[in-house]
């Protein structure tokens, strides 16, 4: 299915072509071209991030609660149109219908919906006055203070292209409502509905400038903007390579940061978890979009006593998983996002084959015409196999057994990422106790379920700082404090 309506970059408020011309954007099931998108030159992505600063004085003194407004209307023409973003959204990502319907495009306005209510809400935060004797610095009294939420100026917000316009309304709805102007760049791989929804934010009424949109194939221009001397701060979702290049260029200006990087979760399966749960769950690494999830519990840490009850159970759930076209309803597994990504997956299957691992489910190539992987069960592993401890990104979970507590969470924290782990156990203290272990910025325990308030992020090299929930609105701003005697 195609979708010709011709897509543009937005800059100071006009759309424009990409002065690089464009490139075809192709449904990783069916290797169809969606649609073309705009290649941005590096000159337009340097004039975007100079719009944006020019902007921005203006909207930083906008009131919070006009801005917030306008973010609310944006929120509310997607809705509207829901219909309109879900084909587009399936098309170009490859995610089945029930992910879309369920996940993207709802949560995408769900997001936005929610940071134009809070931004309702009042964002000082009150200090204790504190007596304060005479000096030679200034005269006693009674010192009030304030904590004021300041815009930080503009933002560049790139993203992946796993959940391309939830990840960006995470970012550009906490970003706008703070008085913060916006450098929107999609991922290479599925640009189409950003643009489709930057256009429906751009109707809402936004002024010229506020919001700025850049995609492109090419390193330079995406490089244009995270150097830019315009760019205040840079919020990134992706890969940590590409976040460790982007903290490298941004630490000679002191930009701000905030990156949600790689992952490799753990799930560990204690003895007396419930084994029905404990496989639900970590089968979601194949069932939920394929796998391409950084928060996927891909390292099945399993006591030896329920490892291979817990390995037969998985290789059950693998096969009963249908892989196929993500428009047929009763579809789990779709592609992934294109065939280079799928060679890439299936290469740390031959690896830990070759290093000795038991393909104990998968393994082969689909006969299925696209970018698919069936789901696939590495038994056997060691802690220092490659499949173990690299971040694959695809349907793949490699199981390790482990002897007691300590081992277990040695086992899990044996990796340079640090994004999201699991326990499975029915003894809900030693679960807390063991999570409390963990070098993880989240620990689901028996869950796989996210709280919308619970601040997100990751430990070591899995990023730098959090969002979510009103943790998102304090991300996209400086903490002021203001003082007064009297």
């Amino acid at each position: 299915m195609a979708f010709d309506t011709p897509y543009r970059l937005l800059i100071g408020g006009e759309w424009v072509d990409g002065e690089s011309g464009s490139v075809p954007i192709r449904n990783p099931a069916t290797g169809d071209v969606v649609g073309e998108a705009p290649e941005a030159s590096t000159l337009q992505a340097i004039d975007a991030c100079d719009a944006a600063a020019d902007a921005f004085e203006g909207w930083a003194s906008t009131p919070i609660a006009e801005r917030a407004a306008v973010v609310g209307r944006a929120a509310a023409l997607m809705r509207e149109r829901a219909d309109d973003f879900v084909p587009l959204v399936q098309a170009e990502t490859g995610a089945t219908l029930r992910v879309t319907k369920t996940m993207q495009v709802p949560s995408a306005i769900g997001r936005l919906e929610y940071y134009a209510r809070r931004g309702l809400e009042p964002m000082d935060i009150p200090i204790a006055p504190a007596s304060a004797p005479s000096t030679a610095l200034a005269p006693g009294g009674l010192i009030g203070a304030l904590v004021n939420h300041a815009p930080i100026g503009v933002v560049a917000c790139i993203t992946p292209y796993n959940f391309p316009i939830v990840n960006m309304a995470g970012k550009i709805g906490p970003a706008l409502v703070m008085g913060n102007t916006v450098v929107v760049k999609p991922a290479l791989q599925d640009p189409l509905a950003v643009i489709r929804m930057v256009e429906v934010m751009a109707e809402a009424g936004f002024p010229s400038g506020v919001i700025n949109l850049i995609t492109c194939t090419e390193v330079p221009p995406a490089e244009a903007i995270v150097a830019s001397p315009k760019v205040d701060m840079v919020s990134f979702t992706g890969s940590t390579a590409v976040g460790s290049r982007i903290a490298e260029m941004a630490a000679p200006r002191m930009c701000r940061l905030l990156l949600e990087l790689g992952g490799k979760g753990a799930s560990i399966v204690f003895d007396d978890a419930d084994m029905k749960a404990a496989i639900g769950g970590t089968s979601s690494t194949w069932s939920f979009h394929s796998g391409q999830i950084c928060t996927s519990p891909t390292r099945a840490i399993v006591h030896r006593s329920v490892y291979d009850q817990f390995v037969e159970g998985m290789g059950q759930m693998a096969s009963a998983l249908k892989v196929g076209d993500p428009l047929e309803a009763d579809t789990v597994v779709g592609p992934v996002i294109s065939e280079a990504h799928r060679d890439r997956v299936e290469s740390y299957v031959a690896a830990g084959k070759g290093e000795g691992a038991t393909i104990a489910a998968g393994g082969e190539r689909s006969d299925l015409a696209g970018a698919y992987v069936v789901p696939t069960l590495l038994a056997d592993c060691t802690p220092t196999m490659t499949p173990v401890r690299e971040e694959i990104f695809g349907p793949v979970v490699v199981v390790l057994p482990f002897d007691d507590d300590d081992e277990a969470v040695a086992m899990a924290n044996d990796t340079p990422f640090g994004l999201f782990n699991y326990v499975f156990s029915r003894d809900s203290a030693r679960a807390a106790s063991v999570a409390r272990r963990l070098r993880s910025g989240n620990v689901g325990i028996n869950t796989l379920q996210r709280n919308p308030e619970a601040p997100f992020g990751g430990m070591k090299m899995s990023g730098v700082g959090r969002d979510g929930g009103v943790f998102g609105l304090h991300a996209y701003s400086e903490m002021q404090s203001i003082l007064w005697n009297g």
